[in-house]
């Protein structure tokens, strides 16, 4: 390739990096207003930004005792239609669903029903089915791919800019809210709540439980229970007997948000899809009169009587304040988490915490850019400079490659750009050397700086071929912190060899073409 095909071809590839690491270096706004500028930006981790950190995992218990009940509801559904005997079924520790009956018979329809989705036992007169290592993995896998759509939906509508929600492993979602202005308490409200929208017939009323009961000398009737209205203080106001099965559920929610009535009293209106305005119109029109309970996470928000046929749009009203009605309304229209989520780790970084780590990571980089550029200039001289601008250029390839691919830079990447700044001249200190040699044994500056590029290029490959293995190890298996190094280190090793082997390498060419006593090694 010739040289001026190089000149080119690096200039072309340091003139996009440099517009995509100046693009980081102004604001957002001055980015949206400008077209010269990129839209991708070098984001800031949480430990430079500020903003909140969270690690979730699903409740694994709750989760497979559902995937247990889903099957005995198969099973039961099943022994029914084939006339298997099926005496009874339990679920025991949320892990084991036990069945009584014909146990061969039940047997077949566990294999042709169920399959190799369960491990099945035989405990004396009964059956005992666990979930096998593959269902078990499915199951943690739905439910986080689930979760992750919910709480995306939850997170976007906070208005968080640019949040990170991922799969970490087996059950655990990773969550990340950048930014100092976010409530902790409000957004974990937001994560934890599984907040689910019913909507039941009421069937009878009373003061409380003891007289609801005293109705039923013989017990409540079957696939039934007993709900609660209550105080803003928790206290109960009546109890109401309802199906064990709603008529409708949050599931068929379209919208819902906050609205006020004539008394200008918080509410939360809501809007139904095709599917739930149909059933939601012949159940209000079959039941008019009657009364019908709204019950968010098993508590009874209100219990009016339809009075008339209500189709598409409804509202839920009770004893809310505006935050209160607008946190359960963001909860609603987002849907239900499909397990509950618990918080395995939780860690907040403060915005002044984190400028103050930027201020420091500029200030090292600068100070060790320094050093090595010094020392370059005052042991190789003319090719130091040469070397020096390897490294400047180095650094705003690094950025903008970060900036192009989105990446996240960490207080632990900051470590690794410091890094990168000294590894960066180690290439150029072989090259040096080696052409020093080779100037020894009395060649010509052409055939020794030629021989010195030529033959460093292996050791230099091998060296940082070594290195990257080890960032992309970090980048593939690390988490947080670990991984923000990985990305720096792979990408600093990446544009380190490139500035050596090509943007030093042109500039000792051109100098060299200009005469043999310009260049100084």
């Amino acid at each position: 390739m010739s040289q001026r095909a190089r000149a080119l071809w690096i200039a072309a590839v340091v003139l996009l990096t440099g517009w995509a690491a100046t693009s980081s270096l102004v604001g957002r706004e001055a980015r949206e207003n400008s077209w010269l500028l990129s839209d991708q930006a070098l984001n800031l981790g949480l430990d430079l930004r500020g903003g909140i950190h969270w690690l979730l995992h699903i409740d694994e218990p709750t989760a497979f005792s559902r995937e247990l009940k889903h099957f005995e509801g198969i099973l039961t559904d099943a022994a029914e239609d084939e006339g298997v005997e099926l005496a009874g079924t339990q679920l025991r520790d949320d892990r084991v669903l036990e069945l009584e009956g014909d146990l061969g018979a039940l047997l077949e329809l566990i294999e042709d029903r169920v399959g190799s989705s369960v491990d099945v036992e035989r405990a004396g007169d009964r059956l005992e089915l666990r979930l096998s290592g593959g269902t078990r993995d499915e199951v943690l896998e739905r439910s986080v791919s689930q979760a992750l759509e919910v709480l995306e939906r939850r997170v976007n509508r906070l208005g968080v800019t640019e949040p990170v929600l991922a799969a970490q492993g087996a059950g655990r979602i990773l969550v990340q809210m950048p930014g100092g202005e976010i409530d902790p308490a409000g957004a974990r409200a937001i994560l934890e709540n599984t907040t689910f929208l019913e909507f039941k017939k009421v069937l009878a009323a009373a003061d409380n439980e003891e007289l609801l009961r005293a109705r039923y000398p013989e017990g409540l009737p079957e696939a039934t229970v007993v709900v609660f209205s209550r105080t803003p203080e928790g206290d109960p106001i009546e109890a109401l007997l309802v199906p064990a099965e709603p008529v409708l559920t949050g599931d068929m929610l379209q919208d819902a948000r906050v609205g006020f009535d004539r008394r200008n009293r918080p509410e939360i209106d809501f809007t139904w899809n095709a599917a739930g305005t149909a059933i939601f119109r012949e159940f209000t029109s079959e039941n008019v009169g009657e009364r019908m309970a709204a019950i968010i996470d098993g508590e009874v928000v209100t219990a009016p009587v339809i009075q008339d046929r209500i189709g598409r749009q409804g509202r839920i009203t009770g004893s809310f304040t505006q935050e209160e009605a607008g946190q359960v309304a963001i909860s609603l229209r987002s849907g239900a988490l499909p397990i509950p989520l618990q918080i395995e780790e939780e860690r907040s970084v403060g915005p002044a915490l984190g400028a103050d780590s930027v201020v420091k990571g500029v200030r090292s980089i600068a100070l060790g850019g320094t050093i090595v550029i010094l020392f370059m200039l005052l042991y190789y001289s003319l090719s130091g400079l040469f070397a020096n601008v390897a490294l400047i250029v180095n650094l705003v390839v690094i950025i903008g490659l970060m900036s192009l691919a989105g990446a996240t830079l960490t207080l632990p990447g900051i470590a690794g750009l410091v890094l990168t700044v000294g590894m960066a001249v180690d290439a150029n200190v072989i090259i040096f050397e080696r052409i020093r040699e080779e100037l020894r044994r009395d060649k010509s500056i052409r055939n020794a700086v030629a021989v010195g590029f030529s033959r460093s290029r292996l050791t230099i490959l091998d060296a940082n071929i070594t290195t990257l293995i080890a960032a992309v190890v970090l980048l593939y298996f690390g988490r947080g912190p670990v991984q923000g190094f990985g990305v720096t280190l792979a990408v600093g090793i990446v544009s380190s060899v490139f500035c050596a082997l090509t943007v030093t390498r042109l500039l000792v060419d051109l100098t060299v073409a200009r005469g043999v006593r310009a260049l100084r090694i």
